[in-house]
């Protein structure tokens, strides 16, 4: 025990300060609030305190440094709340304010990189300092304004649904910057059109009988027949293109259970043609950034090359003129080729958590 608590040494509001490190203003206000009541007065209305109160102010003096409320303090210091919980609730709390703050900081450090206008700063701004739960609600939304009302392939619909943008706690200048392009392309309407023609060819689609849900294997196989032909410089609409073609085609068939005919080329090719569209490729290619996935590489050549090679084997078969044309048509990617590609890009562990069937590097798998 001290020597001033054995004499009963009192402190004015002064001494508190100095020997706390607090100013006098501040000593008065928490002795005015009651936090660190006077233990006596002088006779001319003085306050004094003892060794006790000093030892309050200065756990009064942590804890406001530490960044909890007076309401709270008042709180442990009554033994009303639990020191324990309170630490544990107040460090939960500057979690958030942390990531919080690094969050604005790469937002000002990508902003600075980019030379970006007051428009775009703004709205890197309300982007970027979504919650986690606000940036799924968007994404919700989305998937909910293309799909809604609509029998499209529900394997596909909760691969979309469980794909969702996740910005680690120190997020890069290039995720933010994909998470503030995809928050705008999810809410850009010619994009939400594109993609609610695509989630009605899959209804009319499932209407017609086809519940096969999604296909890895094939897509596996147009994604490598189509490579080893592109890699073996071959031509699409050349007589050597034949062969993987006919092994494309009757994979397909093998699938659907269809005849290996003209009939089902054209509708390949419409399945196919359906998918050209770059948006979709972009939308799984910023969730990859975002999510710290390894980015795919682009299947642009691998559509061009089958979509080619089964034009020209319908101009062969059945003329120009007997078989659908998309033309430049924007759609979101059908079933066929994009299928599996997140499951090689993520591995058993994630595929196990998000279901089979959720290929998304590419463009949206699965209709």
């Amino acid at each position: 025990m001290r020597d001033d608590e054995l004499n009963g040494t009192l402190y004015s509001i002064g001494e508190l300060a100095r020997r706390t490190g607090l100013t006098v203003k501040a000593v008065r206000f928490y002795a005015d609030a009651g936090l660190v009541p006077p233990t006596t007065r002088t006779p001319a209305g003085y306050r004094r305190f003892d060794v006790h109160a000093l030892a309050r102010l200065d756990l009064v003096r942590t804890l406001r440094e530490l960044g909890l409320d007076l309401a709270t303090v008042r709180r442990v210091l009554d033994r009303s709340a639990p020191l324990r919980e309170v630490a544990a609730a107040h460090a939960d709390a500057l979690d958030v304010q942390i990531r919080t703050l690094r969050l604005r900081r790469t937002v000002l450090r990508a902003i600075a990189e980019r030379g970006s206008t007051t428009e775009e700063m703004r709205r890197m701004h309300q982007l970027a300092k979504l919650s986690d739960a606000e940036r799924r609600r968007l994404i919700h939304d989305f998937i909910d304004a293309t799909f809604g009302g609509l029998d499209a392939n529900p394997e596909f619909v909760a691969m979309m649904r469980s794909a969702m943008p996740e910005l680690p706690d120190e997020p890069t200048a290039e995720q933010i910057d994909a998470w503030v392009e995809l928050g705008e392309l999810v809410q850009d309407e010619d994009f939400r059109a594109a993609v609610r023609r695509m989630a009605a060819h899959q209804a009319a689609e499932r209407a017609a009988g086809d519940d096969t849900g999604l296909h890895i294997a094939l897509s596996g196989t147009v994604r490598a027949t189509v490579t080893a032909a592109i890699a073996d410089d071959v031509a699409p609409g050349s007589p050597a293109a034949r062969p993987a073609l006919d092994s494309l085609t009757a994979a397909y068939a093998a699938t659907f259970s269809r005849p290996d005919d003209a009939a089902l080329r054209a509708w390949i090719l419409d399945r196919v043609e359906t998918a050209n569209d770059a948006r979709a490729e972009r939308y799984w290619h910023l969730l990859a950034i975002i999510n710290g996935w390894p980015v795919q590489e682009s299947l642009r050549d691998v559509f061009a090359w089958f979509t080619t090679a089964l034009r020209a084997s319908l101009e062969q078969e059945v003329g120009p003129a007997d078989f659908p044309l998309h033309g430049t048509e924007t759609r979101l990617h059908p079933e066929g080729i994009r299928d599996g590609i997140r499951d090689d890009m993520r591995g058993g562990t994630e595929r196990e958590a998000a279901g089979d069937g959720r290929g998304v590097a590419g463009g949206a798998p699965g209709q």
